[in-house]
């Protein structure tokens, strides 16, 4: 048993290189830079989570070893940013790179941009001949560069709080603006590990539609609620059990969209052949989806000059159309229904994992804010409903075998289960979690 261990251990081991070594020592030296000089200001539990931190970034970087650039660059930049306001945050409009690249709105622009390229580039690719492979590349390429800026937009973010007031920072998950862009960049985190791990980028135009659908909303709410603007966190958000919480909560909210678009690309591959296009069901339910949004938001319609959703619906009646006329190409460059399927199921497994650890810490924090583990509040009880749904998913994945069609509309289905829980219960419901108002 000894031998086999050492064996196990060398294996693993082996596995390191010069860079996987240098990556730990880079971030086990930021922690420790943290805390020696932040100690003073974190609580009991604060501690822990920074160490907790430093092991599980290490631990993602070695997992998946593209996360280690991601972070350095993403460190290097805010840092930048950080040293360029020189606790000014005034020097935003004067000094060049933070004005036009790394203030948190800047870099969240540059997000919104970046993803919209991102989806027009992997469409291109399902039309593009010979050139498809290029703008797929090109596709993918745009989607790190989004998620760069994102998290660089959500670190400066944080600073940017701290500087206006230490009631009034905290860090960016909490409200609506903050969590709609760590909506996009984890969907889109994730769904480039399964682009690597797959070795096929033909899914990107699918799930870039729902992360681009998400930017679209938020360049909307900051139109309309100016929702950039920091604020300080009403009482019952000023909880370290935030920082654990939410983001546990929308790992689980961007995995089930993203099962919810390879379903969808599922269900356009199985009905390819379909010559009778009225029976394109899928697509038909995405047209009626993309016209309920300006339906659903038609009392803000004026507010944003009725303008936006306009050009909305017109972009959005574009894409159903594209996937009518051009689903037989789009189904010949799809990877195999195998690799569909299994990139549902692995999609809603690690969703469902998070979903139910944010349902226990989100009750822990109930009882810590409101007296009791569970009041049966709407966002509460839709979380439930998440829950359940996707359990039964599971439930039948394993025990009854369930695969193919019924499977995919099932995951499709989650989606509007899911995006009610997320943003429904804001817009027509409310209650204690109502912080996020349209």
């Amino acid at each position: 048993m000894n031998t086999t261990t050492l064996t196990l251990n060398e294996s693993w081991l082996s596995r390191r290189n010069l860079f996987d070594w240098v990556f730990a020592a880079l971030v086990l030296a930021g922690g420790l830079f943290a805390f020696t000089r932040y100690a003073g200001s974190m609580d009991y539990y604060e501690k822990p989570i920074l160490a907790a931190a430093v092991a599980a970034m290490i631990a993602i970087g070695w997992f998946w070893r593209p996360l280690r650039v991601l972070a350095i660059v993403v460190a290097a930049a805010s840092l930048l940013a950080i040293s360029s306001y020189q606790g000014d945050l005034a020097r935003a409009d004067t000094v060049f790179w933070l004005k036009y690249f790394l203030s948190s709105q800047s870099a969240i622009l540059w997000m919104s941009v970046l993803f919209f390229m991102s989806t027009l580039f992997y469409w291109l690719g399902f039309f593009g001949g010979k050139q498809s492979d290029t703008f797929d590349m090109i596709g993918s390429r745009l989607a790190w560069a989004a998620v760069t800026m994102a998290l660089i937009g959500t670190m400066v973010r944080w600073y940017e709080s701290h500087q206006l007031g230490p009631d009034i920072g905290h860090i960016p998950v909490s409200n609506l603006y903050e969590v709609f862009v760590l909506f996009c960049w984890l969907t889109a985190a994730f769904y480039l590990y399964f682009e690597e791990r797959y070795n096929t980028r033909a899914l990107g135009a699918f799930v870039m539609l729902v992360v681009s659908a998400a930017v679209g909303f938020l360049l909307w709410y900051t139109i309309v609620r100016e929702a950039h603007e920091i604020q300080p966190l009403v009482p019952a958000l000023q909880s370290w059990w935030m920082k654990l919480h939410v983001p546990a909560n929308f790992i689980g909210y961007g995995t089930f969209s993203l099962a919810a678009m390879v379903a969808f690309a599922y269900l356009i591959k199985e009905q390819a052949d379909e010559k009778r296009w009225y029976k394109l069901t899928p697509i038909w339910l995405l047209g009626v989806a993309l016209c309920f949004v300006p339906v659903a938001f038609r009392q803000r319609v004026q507010e944003a000059g009725g303008s936006y959703w306009v050009i909305y619906a017109g972009i959005s009646a574009l894409i159903a159309a594209g996937i009518l006329l051009g689903r037989k190409r789009i189904a010949a460059r799809l990877p195999a229904n195998e690799v569909l399927d299994d990139v549902m199921y692995k999609s809603i497994t690690v969703g469902f994992a998070f979903f139910t650890i944010a349902t226990v810490l989100g009750a822990l924090w109930a009882a810590d804010a409101w007296g009791g583990y569970w009041s049966w509040d709407p966002k509460e009880t839709w979380a439930l409903i998440v829950w359940l749904n996707y359990a039964a998913w599971l439930h039948m994945r394993l025990v009854k075998g369930l695969r193919g069609t019924v499977a995919a509309w099932w995951a499709l289905g989650g989606l509007a289960v899911t995006t009610f829980a997320f943003l429904g219960v804001n817009m027509f419901l409310s209650g204690l979690h109502s912080y996020g108002t349209l």
